[in-house]
């Protein structure tokens, strides 16, 4: 027994390398900040990362702090600057841990005055033209971050001070909705200012090479419908014609075969009613010549032969 422990032992440890060679390394995690990873100054917020079922430990970190937590969720009842920052997460199974999750940026809002907002040359445009959204600040911040109310991520303009130019060209309808933009410093990144008023761009109309497409999509599906239509009716008068026609060749057909039957039954009555007049006629009187012929042949038994009287 002692002499096959140690081949037990190694048997052990190769079985669970090959089954860990089999199920391969572990999935990364997921770190999300809810309700919102921007977050005004005195609101809650929860971060939390997800992991496959059956996680043995999880591990949240704060980065460049040195700070780390065992746990999956960390509540933040109200949003301080200390808090803002980037985080993320991994997990444990057994001996393995997972690869990281990416990075979230925690972000807290309101520290500083908002912006102003402009589009130019207006908030209304045409599609297919272009527009210029401004974000504009009175201070010297060098970083401006550009949202758009159902994006997931923000458009972060080019590092320029005071100023930036969030440029749309040729705008579609899926541009239009309600934006806001917000100012911060590249030495502070994780404290923005306050968001700008909300800024509502209109797409106002079509192009003409746009409206025509749509006309002639339109005409095409009306003239379609026409086709169809007419198609369907031609349809329909030929089959009410065709059996309007099997009815009057039936009614011609049926109209000779009477005519047929009458004139033979007519045919086969009218020498059979002859005959039976035939029997019933009297016979015709007998001329006169002959009773005077008569008269002069026959005689008396005596031999004697009266003349015939007139």
């Amino acid at each position: 027994i002692l002499t096959f422990g140690p081949f037990l032992l190694s048997s052990g440890l190769c079985l669970g390398k090959a089954m860990q060679a089999q199920n391969g390394p572990l999935p990364k995690p997921s770190l999300q900040a809810l309700p919102s990873s921007l977050v005004p100054l005195g609101k809650p917020v929860t971060i939390r990362c997800l992991g496959p079922p059956g996680v043995d430990l999880y591990r949240l970190e704060k980065l460049r702090s040195g700070k780390y937590m065992d746990q999956a969720v960390l509540v933040i009842p109200a949003m301080t600057r200390e808090h803002a920052a980037r985080y993320r997460c991994s997990y444990q199974n057994g001996s393995l841990w997972s690869p990281p999750s990416d990075q979230l940026e925690l972000i807290a809002t309101g520290v500083f005055a908002k912006p102003s907002l402009s589009a130019q040359p207006s908030p209304a445009v045409s599609s297919g033209g272009d527009v210029t959204l401004q974000c504009q600040s009175q201070y010297g911040f060098d970083q401006f971050a550009l949202y758009k109310e159902g994006d997931t991520g923000p458009y972060k303009g080019p590092e320029r001070w005071y100023r930036a130019d969030f440029p749309i060209l040729t705008v579609t309808a899926a541009h239009s909705g309600t934006y806001r933009c917000y100012s911060f410093s590249s030495a502070s990144p994780y404290l923005w200012s306050a968001p700008s008023n909300p800024l509502d761009l209109v797409v106002t109309g079509l192009t003409l090479s746009t409206s025509l497409k749509l006309n002639i999509s339109f005409v095409n599906k009306v003239s379609t419908t026409k086709v169809s239509m007419r198609v369907g009716s031609l349809a329909h008068q030929h089959y009410t014609k065709g059996n309007l026609v099997r009815i009057c060749l039936g009614a011609v057909i049926l109209i000779l075969l009477v005519g047929f039957l009458a004139e033979d039954w007519h045919s086969r009555r009218k020498p059979l009613v002859h005959r039976v007049r035939a029997v019933h006629r009297p016979l015709p009187p007998l001329p006169r010549t002959q009773k005077s012929l008569g008269c002069q042949e026959w005689g008396r038994p005596d031999g004697h032969k009266p003349g015939c009287h007139h």
